[in-house]
């Protein structure tokens, strides 16, 4: 599947808030060795760069697409082509941060623990990943996979549930950890323009779909989704729509 960055980044200050409030949680001072995982197109690298100007900083992504766009941006860091699932560092990471990127990644039993040891003892492993697969945007998407001449092919592609509840990443996580910190938040996202839940999953969610079908069956598809999207997501009095959106947030601290 291909990514679109400037589709991603329509919703930029949305997706970009997790990333400030996650890094507000790091108390490192002065990391030597920074990664940020899933970095896209360099919209949290940034924040990493600003906060510790004086790290060797890396974003790694597998998409060629996002990185172009990171590479672009003029951010100092180096960029790197890599699948997160394999990619393992020459040596540890004082912070491997990662925001809204791991849930589209297998196994987290296995994923988050061979992360949390590529980290530096006294480093950080900093995590936040969407937690709304439940919510009407993720529901509806799946019922209209499953109802439709493309059940087939798409109902493999959509994972109910690709991240775990709060307690499982802590039991995950707490042998190796000095100490933990894990929360949830619902962000009430204010969207403007029309269809904008549409939009906002075009950028994500919808993915899997729109790599499996052609053009004709996409148009059919999203046609019926949009329609179940104005009724689970109305347009307020004034003319925005409210998207609740509940995100988990792990920070990690490696023990010495």
């Amino acid at each position: 599947m291909s990514w679109n960055p400037e589709r991603y980044l329509a919703f930029g200050d949305h997706r970009t808030r997790p990333a400030i409030d996650l890094l507000a949680r790091l108390a490192l001072e002065a990391p030597a060795r920074v990664a940020d995982l899933g970095c896209g197109p360099g919209n949290s690298t940034a924040l990493l760069v600003e906060r510790w100007p004086d790290a060797a900083m890396i974003g790694i992504d597998n998409s060629a697409e996002m990185l172009a766009k990171a590479r672009a941006s003029g951010i100092r860091a180096s960029w790197v082509e890599a699948d997160i699932a394999q990619w393992t560092p020459t040596a540890p990471f004082d912070v491997l941060f990662s925001n809204a990127a791991l849930q589209w990644l297998a196994d987290h039993a296995l994923l988050l623990p061979r992360l949390f040891e590529q980290v530096a003892p006294g480093g950080m492993l900093a995590v936040q990943m969407p937690r709304n697969f439940g919510a009407p945007s993720h529901v509806l998407l799946r019922e209209v996979a499953a109802t439709g001449p493309w059940s087939e092919r798409l109902q493999p592609l959509l994972s109910a549930e690709p991240v775990g509840p709060p307690a499982w990443y802590y039991d995950l996580l707490a042998p190796g950890a000095a100490s933990l910190d894990i929360w949830e938040t619902e962000y009430l996202q204010v969207l403007e323009g029309e269809d904008p839940v549409l939009a906002w999953t075009r950028g994500t969610a919808l993915r899997p779909v729109q790599a499996a079908l052609h053009a004709e069956e996409l148009a059919a598809f999203e046609a019926e989704y949009k329609e179940r999207l104005r009724t689970a997501y109305p347009k307020r009095s004034d003319g925005r729509t409210l998207f609740p959106f509940r995100r988990l947030f792990i920070v990690a601290c490696r023990s010495g």
